[in-house]
C-alpha cells in the first residue's frame, strides 16, 4: 500500500477516535446542562414547608408545659393517656439518653430540612396537585419498622432510628437492619413513603410484577432525590451496590435459568425482595450477596424503560402494567 494513502489511514483513524471522544464530552455537557435547567425550575416550585422540632420541645418542657403542647400538637398525645404519664416521661432515664443521642446526631438539623424542602419541591413538580405536609420530629422508643410516618398533612420523623448503625441502642438489632439506622438514609425514607402513595402494590402476583413495582419505587427517587446516591435510594452501602452492579448479569440470568420471572411462588419474596442479610440463591455466593437483588432488577428495568421512552412523563411510567412495561423496556443486563 503507498505510504500516503497508509499516512491518510491513520489520519482518519485518529480523526475518528477524536470525535468520539469530543462527541461523547458534548453530550455530557448537553445533559449536565439539561439536569442544571431542570434543577433550577424545580428549584424556583413554591411550596409551604415547616419543621416543628417537637423532640426539643418536649425535652425542655417542665410539667405545666404539658397542657400547652397538648394543645399545639394534640395527635401526639392520645386521650387515653394521662398527663401523668407525660409528665414521668420527662424524666424517664431511657427518654433522656434517646433524646440526648439524637441531639449529638442532629445537632444542626438545617441540612436535613433543606433536603426536605428539595424533595417536596420535586414531588410537587411531577405532581402538582400535591401539598407539602409540615414535619414534626419526635424522639420515642426505637421503632425502625416506622421510621417515618408520612400522611396528608403530616410527615412524622422518629429521630431515634437514625443515630448510625454501630450506635449503643442497636446492639440488639441484626446488622442488615442496623445499618439502615442512619441520617443518611432519611430522606430516602421518606420518598419511599411517598412513592408508596402513587405506586399501588401490584394484584398481579407473579415475582416479575413485584420486582417492577419495588423498581418503580426507586425509579421515583431517581426523580424525586436530587443529591442521593443510587446506594442510599436503596438502602445500600456503596460495596453492596458495586457488588450488585458487577454481578448484574448472573442474577439476571439465574432468574431466567430458574424461571423465576412469571413464578407465583410467595417466598421469592423472602429469597429477593424483603429486607434480608443476603439474597437466597442457593448457591456459595450468598453470603457474599446483599439483600433484596430482586428490587436492584426491578429498577434497572424500570430505568431500562424510561431511558427508551424518555417523553413518557413519571406518572405514565407508574401507571404502566409490568408485563408491557418489561416488554417494551428490551431490558439487557450490564456486562
Amino acid at each position: 500500500m503507498p505510504i500516503k494513502i497508509i499516512a491518510v489511514a491513520l489520519i482518519m483513524k485518529r480523526f475518528v477516535k477524536y470525535f468520539v471522544v469530543i462527541a461523547c464530552f458534548a453530550f455530557f455537557l448537553l445533559s449536565c446542562n439539561e439536569n442544571d435547567k431542570l434543577e433550577t425550575e424545580i428549584n424556583a416550585v413554591e411550596i409551604d414547608f415547616e419543621v416543628y422540632r417537637f423532640d426539643q420541645e418536649f425535652a425542655q418542657a417542665q410539667p405545666q408545659d404539658i397542657k400547652g403542647l397538648q394543645k399545639k400538637y394534640p395527635y401526639l398525645f392520645p386521650q387515653q393517656f394521662s398527663d401523668s404519664v407525660w409528665i414521668a416521661t420527662l424524666t424517664d432515664t431511657l427518654q433522656l439518653a434517646l433524646q440526648h443521642a439524637s441531639d449529638s446526631v442532629f445537632q444542626d438539623f438545617e441540612p436535613t430540612k433543606v433536603d426536605l424542602e428539595s424533595l417536596f419541591k420535586h414531588i410537587k413538580y411531577y405532581f402538582p396537585k400535591y401539598t407539602a405536609p409540615n414535619a414534626i420530629t419526635m424522639v420515642s422508643y426505637v421503632d425502625y419498622n416506622n421510621r417515618v410516618v408520612l400522611s396528608d398533612s403530616l410527615l412524622l420523623i422518629g429521630l431515634q432510628n437514625y443515630l448510625g448503625p454501630d450506635h449503643e441502642f442497636y446492639a440488639g438489632l441484626a446488622n442488615y437492619i442496623a445499618k439502615g439506622l442512619d441520617k443518611q438514609f432519611l430522606v430516602s425514607d421518606v420518598a419511599s413513603a411517598f412513592a408508596k402513595k402513587v405506586n399501588p402494590y401490584p394484584r398481579n402476583r407473579t415475582f416479575l410484577s413485584r420486582m417492577i413495582y419495588y423498581g418503580k419505587e426507586l425509579y421515583v427517587k431517581d426523580k424525586l432525590l436530587a443529591t442521593a446516591t443510587d446506594a442510599q435510594k436503596l438502602g445500600y452501602t456503596s460495596d453492596e451496590f458495586d457488588w450488585a452492579q458487577e454481578n448484574e448479569e448472573q442474577i439476571w440470568r439465574f432468574f431466567i435459568e430458574n424461571e423465576l420471572l412469571y413464578s407465583t411462588d410467595s417466598k421469592l419474596d423472602r429469597r429477593f425482595l424483603d429486607p434480608a442479610p443476603f439474597s437466597k440463591f442457593g448457591l456459595e455466593l450468598d453470603s457474599e450477596s446483599p439483600g433484596r437483588l430482586g428490587r436492584y432488577l426491578g429498577w434497572q428495568i424500570v430505568r431500562a424503560y424510561a431511558e427508551k421512552n424518555e417523553e413518557v412523563s413519571l406518572i405514565q411510567v407508574l401507571d404502566l402494567p409490568a408485563d408491557e412495561l418489561f416488554k417494551q423496556s428490551n431490558y439487557k443486563p450490564k456486562r
